[in-house]
Parts: structure tokens; C-alpha cells; sequence
């Protein structure tokens, strides 16, 4: 999958998906087991990062009120980064007789057993954002392996000829989360070398504070001049490093890569504090959850709908939708996330920025 395709290819790529996928969900069959009246558990990992709770979320219950004439009805959780809570949260959903679940676990192999017990009591689960362990009937995400590739080949970009004139730092996502191997994976295909990996990290739980907790004792172990870049799984842990380069020293500052387009990020971006972001357009990964899960629930095929099939360690040939990725930066700010309407530019070019974004072009 090309993570470098024009957005109006991602655009069109995204709009043909909405119209198969809506036209096969409107299909009924002899194995129906639900109308309109189905309930949805939804199941989300935590509200650290804003794109669950300001994105996910509505787009899921608003596609899922389309779908079902607006009979059908949405349970939700957040785990808040809480595996325990989580299950519990399960759990409870299987008690409340949700017709299908949406989970994206907090931990991939933590929430197998729930999984089962959901299976056991005849409710289908889709696996959402990141492939969590046991017998799952569907996954939808981004092509993982690729948003490490497009965050490679910018960190090698931003360095340009100086790639091996120092150290770079890697921050990367959770072990307890299989999305952090495959974005491990693929910024090591493109770094390995063409850099010195001086530090390199696993962030526990993703956090914002490990994670400039991790730079603080990569600052001390190379020296604040050796360091030339950093590559973080995620925008988050984007912004902890950040601060902690600037409490460093460290000037000027390297570039930094990210993920998800927060609204944070596109503002560090704006101002050169940080150099990237992975911009992955929710609507139509949320939109697949909530089509898969509505098919599910009906007993009907996914077959018309799913891309590929993806295997997990305790399950073969998963039916799946993945979404492309783009890179974004200070140049196509205007073209993605501001054309996309998920920021205005009045929200991203608030005082503390309105230089820096008029240099731009973002007015």
C-alpha cells in the first residue's frame, strides 16, 4: 500500500470504500439474525490521545445510527488505558447482551479471553485500530507496517547528508501493543543502516511522561550534541520529548516524527518544533468498524467488504479493511487536515502561532 498517494486518490480510494461497503451492508440475506434494533458494544483503549473520543467515537455511533435507521444503539467504554478495566468492561457488555462488540484493546493479549467469552455467548467482536488475540470476526486499522515506512523516510529526509553525523533516538510505542511492533518494523526498514541508533526505547503505555522520561536519560547517555533526530512512534510521546530537549539544552532543536495528527502536533509542526505527523484519515477506518460490526450482527458475509485477510497469533485469515496513511508536514497542512475539516485554522492558528502560520500560508 503506498502511503505517498495524492490525497485525491485517498479521497476517491475512501469514498469508492464508503459506497461498496454501505451498498453491501443494505444486502440481506437468509442468514439475517438482526434488523435495525441492534445494540453495539464499543470499547475504546484510553483519552490520552484526542482522536478517540473527538473522532472515533461520534464517527462510529453516526455511522451505526445510518446504518440502522436510526433504531440502533451504541454501549460504550473507555479503559483509559486500564487492561483490567477493560475486561471488566467486557464483561459487562456480553451481561447487557450487546448484539456485537468493537474493541480496540488496551492489550492485544490481555483481552483474549474476553474475546472468547464473547464468542461463547454468540456475540461477534471486531477488532478496531490495533488486531487484539483470540477469535476474532474482523479487524479494520491502517497498514501499521507502512506508517513506520512514511516515518522513516521522513526522519532520512529531514537529515538529508548529515543522516550519520550523530545519534538518533528512538521512541517507540508500547509492547503490550502489536500496532508499536509493526511501526517498529517499519522505521527500522528504512533507518537500518542509514543512521546510529544511539538510544532506543519501548514507551510503557504509550505515555507522554515515559517517554520524556526516556529522552531525559538518552539527553545524559549521548550528550545534547550528539543527537541529531528522533524518531517517536506517536504524537504524544512526540510532545514529551519535545520538552524534554528543550529542559536539555538541546538547540536547535532536531527533527522529531509523530503520528496522528493531533491538534498539538500540527502546532509544533507550524512553529518547526516538530518536523512530521502520520495523518490517518478516521472516518473511513471508523466507518468500516461500524459497517463490519452492523454486517456481523446481521449474520452476514463478510466477503464483499474485506481487502485482505490478516493473521494474529491466535487467529488465521481475519477479514480486514486497511486504510491508507499520509505524511504529513508543514507543507500539506492545508491540503489534509484543514480540507479534510478536522481542524479549523482558527483552532490551529491560535495567537501563540499566528506568525508562524501566515508564514505559511494558513490564514
Amino acid at each position: 500500500m503506498n502511503a505517498y498517494l495524492p490525497r485525491a486518490a485517498v479521497a476517491l480510494a475512501a469514498s469508492a470504500m464508503a459506497v461498496s461497503l454501505t451498498s453491501c451492508i443494505s444486502t440481506q440475506d437468509s442468514g439475517v439474525r438482526a434488523g435495525d434494533d441492534i445494540t453495539v458494544g464499543l470499547l475504546l483503549p484510553e483519552n490520552q490521545a484526542a482522536r478517540y473520543e473527538k473522532f472515533d467515537k461520534p464517527v462510529i455511533e453516526d455511522k451505526i445510527r445510518q446504518l440502522t435507521n436510526g433504531k440502533g444503539k451504541v454501549l460504550y467504554a473507555n479503559a483509559k488505558q486500564d487492561a483490567t478495566l477493560q475486561t471488566q468492561q467486557v464483561e459487562t457488555m456480553i451481561t447487557n447482551k450487546a448484539d456485537v462488540l468493537i474493541v480496540d484493546a488496551v492489550d492485544s493479549k490481555a483481552i483474549a479471553e474476553s474475546v472468547k467469552k464473547a464468542k461463547d455467548a454468540g456475540i461477534p467482536v471486531v477488532a478496531f485500530d490495533r488486531l487484539a488475540e483470540g477469535p476474532i470476526d474482523a479487524y479494520t486499522s491502517f497498514d501499521n507496517e507502512e506508517v513506520g515506512h512514511v516515518q522513516g523516510k521522513a526522519l532520512l529526509q529531514a537529515l538529508g547528508s548529515n543522516a550519520k553525523s550523530g545519534e538518533i533516538v528512538m521512541m517507540n510505542g508500547a509492547i503490550t501493543d502489536p500496532n508499536a511492533a509493526q511501526f517498529k518494523k517499519g522505521a527500522h526498514d528504512e533507518l537500518n543502516g542509514k543512521v546510529n541508533i544511539g538510544k532506543e526505547y519501548d514507551t510503557k503505555e504509550w505515555k507522554p511522561e515515559n517517554a520524556n522520561a526516556n529522552m531525559e536519560a538518552a539527553i545524559s547517555a549521548l550528550g545534547k550534541d550528539k543527537i541529531i533526530g528522533v524518531y517517536s512512534a506517536n504524537d504524544g510521546m512526540a510532545g514529551g520529548i519535545i520538552a524534554a530537549l528543550k529542559a536539555g539544552g538541546v538547540s536547535p532543536l532536531p527533527p522529531v516524527t509523530g503520528q496522528d495528527a493531533e491538534l498539538a502536533a500540527v502546532q509544533r509542526i507550524v512553529a518547526g518544533e516538530q518536523f512530521m505527523s502520520v495523518y490517518k484519515p478516521y472516518a473511513p477506518e471508523a466507518n468500516a468498524a461500524a459497517e463490519m460490526a452492523i454486517l456481523l450482527a446481521r449474520g452476514m458475509s463478510l466477503n464483499s467488504m474485506a481487502q485482505a485477510d490478516v493473521d494474529s497469533p491466535t487467529n488465521k485469515g481475519i477479514p480486514s479493511v486497511l486504510v491508507p496513511v499520509i505524511s504529513l508536514t508543514e507543507d500539506n497542512i492545508k491540503e489534509t487536515v484543514i480540507a479534510d475539516g478536522v481542524y479549523t485554522v482558527a483552532e490551529i492558528c491560535t495567537p501563540k502561532y499566528k506568525a508562524a502560520c501566515e508564514n505559511l500560508g494558513l490564514k
